[in-house]
């Protein structure tokens, strides 16, 4: 909201977009609606209305108060089925709003269901920021890339691995390092998501669902993370010029796409084994040429910028 916010006059003078907040839900403050529309300068400062309390906890209901014409969503990932986010973009759609969300889940399991709808309803279902934040990887495929055929990718998808292996480096334990990564706001205090590879392996599904057009599920991603990586590996590794990197990749077969994430010892000339701390990079293999992609240092920030550029794709493309 405070992107949004900060673009509000250039969102107006060079898109033509004038927009109002008429709803936020969250599990902390309930359902709030109000289709005039809620002051943002309030919520913004933590002041919130009191929930509708003529409203079920409905997601139907809600939207149909705040009279949505575009939902984001960004809801805690359930990485094993995507719940509640399906249901929550489901119901914009339904109701015939843009169904924008930041959400990895829905793209993994119900990418298909999802757009058939949107299409069904002449709504866009947009997620730009569920790889890399605000990069923009999915949306530069049919805008910017048409007609390439997408053979493979290789990068670093989790910052969170990459600042405890790059802090392991330094000397600290795994231990530490995962206090250090925690102290510095990258990994959430139960990180096992990160440092299992599960983070990584949904981006990695979904990239190739969406880009690669291959139905894979998240069990398809052979995963393996760094908890078994020790502090001696990785200095050993760096001491022979080779740096350890949590890496994703997948490869179209003659049988669809294998894909992968794993801990590999990268040689120096490898442009992934350069990257440092929560620095994320993505290499695309196509039929026509190669790109890479770096994203430097993303915060908070990166990833309203992808959900305000989806917005802006949604309402006026």
């Amino acid at each position: 909201m405070r992107l949004l916010a900060a673009k509000q006059t250039e969102l107006r003078e060079t898109y033509g977009i004038a927009w109002r907040l008429t709803g936020v839900a969250s599990r902390r403050i309930g359902w709030i609606a109000n289709s005039k529309g809620l002051d943002l300068t309030k919520i913004l400062g933590g002041e919130f209305p009191a929930p509708s309390t003529s409203m079920p906890m409905d997601i139907n209901r809600w939207l149909a108060e705040a009279k949505a014409d575009v939902l984001f969503e960004a809801s805690s990932l359930d990485r094993r089925t995507g719940y509640p986010a399906i249901d929550h973009l489901k119901a914009a759609l339904e109701s015939g709003a843009h169904a924008i969300t930041a959400n990895k889940g829905p793209v993994v399991h119900a990418y298909g269901v999802l757009r058939e709808l949107a299409q069904a309803k002449k709504r866009k279902f947009l997620f730009e920021s569920t790889v890399m934040d605000g990069t923009p990887i999915f949306s530069m495929f049919p805008y910017s890339l048409p007609a390439v055929e997408l053979r493979g990718f290789r990068g670093i998808l989790n910052s969170t691995s990459n600042v405890v292996l790059t802090e392991m480096e330094r000397g600290l334990s795994f231990e530490d390092a995962v206090r250090r990564a925690q102290e510095i706001g990258v990994a959430e205090t139960d990180p096992s998501d990160d440092l299992d590879g599960w983070d990584p392996a949904v981006k990695v599904a979904a990239l190739v669902i969406v880009l690669m057009g291959v139905p894979i599920t998240l069990g398809d991603v052979e995963r393996t993370g760094i908890r078994g990586v020790t502090r001696e590996q990785v200095r050993a590794a760096r001491a022979e010029g080779m740096r350890y990197k949590l890496v994703c990749r997948a490869d179209r077969t003659p049988d669809g796409v294998r894909a992968s994430v794993r801990p590999e010892r990268l040689p120096m000339t490898n442009p992934l084994a350069l990257l440092e701390g929560t620095t994320s990079a993505l290499r695309l293999d196509m039929d026509v040429f190669g790109l890479s992609i770096i994203e430097h240092k993303p915060g908070v920030i990166a990833t309203a910028y992808g959900l305000l550029a989806d917005f802006i794709r949604a309402v006026k493309l």
